[in-house]
């Protein structure tokens, strides 16, 4: 949470933190500023302070819904600064910046985070450096940054957040089982639009979009509606032109965002019009069977790549490759059980078979469980997917519900 900040900074050694970039789509920034349109905007928090935010006098008032502390860059005159660097704008942007760090009082090692253009960032700050030598710089990777350990457990107004994409990912779900059960089917089994004409792969994917767009939520990972041997393919978004037809299995994995770049849900069904064959419905059941095997067992405060072992030993009983039997398999159970899910789609807790100790389903931390079975050559794949918080009294509590129906019935004309 929020509230550790200041303890992982100890514990690494970080005596501040800098951010750049937007409010909006990152998540640093959106971590700490709450979103708003603030561009081009620098963050500082000093250890055991509270964040200051700096920004443009046109933001100023986007910028002060964030409760912070707001300060202007136009204190810091861009025509004295440009003609001290010469015209370089990078130049400019780091003499304005070490004028800031001085006055905080900013000194030894700094955390570097934010989304923003690399390649002017790394000038910015390749000019800082030269003018503060004893400045020292961190970078961290992406799934063990500092941020992320922090994300990683939320409080309840970041759950009731995700909750609610939740409902609106699910009501977009029966929204489209009913678009999709309500078609005429041609004899050929191709399902048929009102006017006639073939219901394409990219029909449904519109229709989609929209009804997101209409709940303020986006796809600002895309999302996944892919059916036969796409399906089997587990990161495929499907192809636009491929005709809907009974009988194929269709993996529907959506993960929707608030709009701003804030909370994501992630959520998955597998489905088969009017009917499956013997081999797709046999399949399935053996993925839900894992999935309850899962969650049936999750215990609190347990290692999540324990669950991960749990699903591959089931599978392999089944006679599927894992990633414990197989390097990197194609078919079968190809990746890991789940993830956590907040500002950004993919983050802790990892439950993959390499996986740290540290990686617990702790009090506080989201997470999804997606166990799934792939066979792209024999024109099929299978997902189920839900997203848990850990509640703070230790119960595992489903965010949001919706039915496990393989075989979706067409509704009679």
């Amino acid at each position: 949470m929020k509230s550790d900040l200041d303890a992982i900074m100890q514990q690494r050694n970080l005596d501040a933190l800098l951010v750049f970039g937007s409010a909006e789509n990152n998540p640093p920034m959106m971590y700490l500023v709450g979103g708003g349109h603030v561009g081009g905007a620098t963050l500082i928090k000093k250890r055991g302070a509270a964040p200051i935010l700096f920004c443009n006098d046109m933001e100023r008032e986007e910028a002060a819904k964030s409760g912070l502390d707001v300060r202007s860059y136009n204190v810091y005159p861009i025509s004295d600064l440009l003609k001290e660097a010469g015209g370089d704008t990078a130049l400019m942007a780091a003499l304005r910046l070490k004028l800031i760090l001085s006055e905080l009082g900013i000194a030894g090692r700094v955390g570097v985070y934010g989304h923003t253009d690399l390649s002017n960032m790394f000038a910015v700050l390749a000019h800082l450096q030269r003018r503060l030598p004893d400045l020292e710089l961190i970078g961290e990777t992406r799934e063990t940054s500092l941020f992320m350990y922090a994300m990683e457990t939320k409080d309840e107004a970041e759950v009731a957040r995700i909750r609610r994409m939740g409902k609106i990912t699910t009501e977009v779900v029966r929204l489209t089982a009913d678009l999709l059960t309500s078609c005429t089917v041609r004899e050929d089994e191709v399902l048929l639009k009102a006017d006639g004409s073939p219901l394409l792969l990219g029909d449904v994917k519109a229709q989609i979009n929209l009804w997101l767009a209409e709940r303020s939520a986006v796809p600002s990972e895309g999302f996944i509606f892919s059916l036969g041997h796409d399906a089997g393919v587990p990161h495929s978004q499907g192809n636009p032109a491929d005709l809907m037809r009974l009988g194929q299995t269709i993996v529907f994995d959506i993960y929707p965002q608030e709009q701003g770049g804030g909370y994501f849900y992630d959520f998955t069904r597998t489905w088969s019009l009017g009917y499956a064959t013997p081999e797709a419905q046999k399949r399935y059941d053996q993925v839900k069977n894992v999935y309850d095997k899962v969650i049936d067992n999750l215990d609190l405060n347990a290692p999540f790549k324990n669950y991960q072992i749990l699903a591959c030993e089931e599978f392999e009983k089944y006679g599927h490759k894992t990633p414990r039997t197989d390097q990197a398999p194609l078919n079968g159970y190809v990746h890991s059980l789940g993830h956590g899910v907040g500002l950004n789609i993919h983050e802790r807790p990892w439950s993959g078979l390499t996986a740290s100790d540290d990686n617990l389903l702790k009090p506080g931390v989201v997470f999804t469980i997606e166990p799934g079975l792939y066979y792209p050559e024999e024109g099929m794949g299978f997902r189920i997917e839900d997203t848990y918080w850990v509640r703070p009294d230790g119960k595992m509590e489903l965010l949001a519900d919706y039915p496990y129906d393989f075989v979706l019935e067409m509704k009679k004309k």
